[in-house]
């Protein structure tokens, strides 16, 4: 079974057991968060639950790993023939989480 789920305004197809990095969740470490924004739900009966946008009653439960940055990532403007740059740094924020299981 396995389900397409939207989380930080990207969309993830994820199995039961997966790992990924999502955008921030606002929850702490060791906890369990329920995702409801799912859009597709396929199961081993050949059974497909597209939503419109949404599948009703469908989650899916994630356990959060970790918190953290992601890399470092460089903004580099200049002016050619002029003493004018500027450099800026981002690192941008992620959750690990963990797909304990897909309720349909």
């Amino acid at each position: 079974m396995y389900a397409v789920i939207k989380t930080g305004g990207k969309q993830y197809k994820v199995t039961e057991g997966d790992v990924l990095k999502v955008e921030k969740l606002n929850a702490e470490v060791n906890t369990t968060v329920e995702l409801t924004d799912v859009l597709l739900v396929a199961g081993g009966d050949n059974a497909v639950k597209v939503g419109k946008p949404l599948v009703e009653g469908a989650r899916v439960v994630v356990e959060v790993l970790s918190q953290g940055k992601g890399p470092k990532v460089i903004n580099f403007k200049y002016k050619p023939k002029k003493a004018s740059h500027r450099k800026r740094g981002h690192r941008q924020l992620f959750t690990e989480i963990k797909v304990t299981s897909i309720i349909a």
